[in-house]
């Protein structure tokens, strides 16, 4: 699995990086996580607002800070192959 944090190094885009770090740990998944701060890359996904974040080339949450629940099962189903 790959995770991409999207944003420029803000606070949250920091935020976002840290609760996503603390999930993959909870979860003992495998995974790479790759901070993106290049913006032609992060507009690519489509994000207009940061932070983001992608898991395996899918976007799946923008524009805020969740909380690291909301995280884990973002993972964990990404992590199952379902769609959300």
């Amino acid at each position: 699995m790959i995770i991409k944090v999207l944003g420029p190094g803000c606070a949250n885009c920091k935020n976002l990086e840290r609760v996503t770090r603390e999930a993959v740990a909870e979860l003992g998944v495998q995974a790479t996580i790759e901070k993106v701060e290049d913006y032609p890359t992060i507009v690519g996904y489509g994000v207009m607002s940061t932070p983001g974040l992608v898991i395996d080339e899918r976007l799946v949450l923008s524009g805020r800070v969740p909380r690291a629940a909301e995280v884990r099962e973002l993972i964990a189903t990404a992590g199952a192959g379902t769609t959300r």
